[in-house]
């Protein structure tokens, strides 16, 4: 087997032995390739698969794609919110506060009284006049009773101690209702006779002394303003 035996050169049945012989290896390294990648689950198309997926470049985004963003990245409100209506509140009508009726009762408020001594200042023992003045100050006429035994002046001193009362004394009874027009005015003159009094006229009279002193009259439950008022 070493040493060929033929017509032909010896060279040429070395070749020939080489060729086989590579042949037969070539033979074996394949079945031994096949049955490892059987043994292993790959396959050679599939190895050459993976590499050509591991060095390819991700695929461009569509144009589509990059203009209009994709419904699954959309969120859509499942329902509109509602809102609650405002309680509405009835509106209450306001009824117009009634004013004085004309011809009806003077009230308080629609008359002014005051005292407007004649003169403001007198000697002591002198005998003064002083007026009691009623005037309806609203926009209407207006009926009030007037009667003496309604209206009083008082004297005070300095001290806020009573000296006089026009009642004291001589107490007067009248029956006097008027109808009072706006702005009109009813005065009623009281003399003082220069004495002191208390009520009913139960203690002794004196003349006052020199001094300043107020003034303060009403009309039954209206009064008015104290008036500074001087013996000298």
């Amino acid at each position: 087997m070493i040493h060929p035996v033929g017509p032909l050169p010896a060279a040429v049945y070395w070749r020939r032995r080489l060729l086989v012989l590579g042949g037969t290896l070539g033979v074996l390294a394949g079945g031994g390739w096949l049955g490892a990648a059987v043994a292993t689950g790959s396959s050679p198309q599939s190895d050459s698969v993976a590499a050509g997926s591991a060095t390819r470049s991700p695929a461009p985004t569509p144009a589509l794609e990059q203009v209009l963003p994709s419904l699954a990245a959309v969120q859509v409100p499942t329902s509109a919110p509602t809102t609650t209506p405002a309680a509405v509140v009835p509106s209450v009508p306001v009824s117009p506060v009634p004013g004085p009726v004309s011809g009806g009762p003077c009230s308080d408020d629609m008359i002014a009284v005051e005292v407007r001594p004649d003169p403001s200042s007198t000697p002591a023992g002198s005998k003064p006049t002083f007026n009691l003045v009623i005037t309806n100050v609203s926009p209407v006429a207006c009926v009030r009773p007037l009667d003496k035994g309604l209206q009083e002046i008082l004297l005070l001193d300095a001290t806020g101690s009573r000296v006089w009362g026009s009642n004291d004394c001589f107490p007067e009874a009248s029956s006097d209702v008027r109808t009072l027009q706006p702005g009109e005015s009813a005065v009623f003159p009281v003399l003082w006779s220069g004495l002191s009094s208390t009520p009913g006229c139960a203690d002794g009279r004196s003349t006052p002394g020199a001094g300043s002193y107020v003034l303060r009259g009403r009309l039954d439950t209206k009064p008015s303003p104290d008036v500074p008022f001087a013996l000298t």
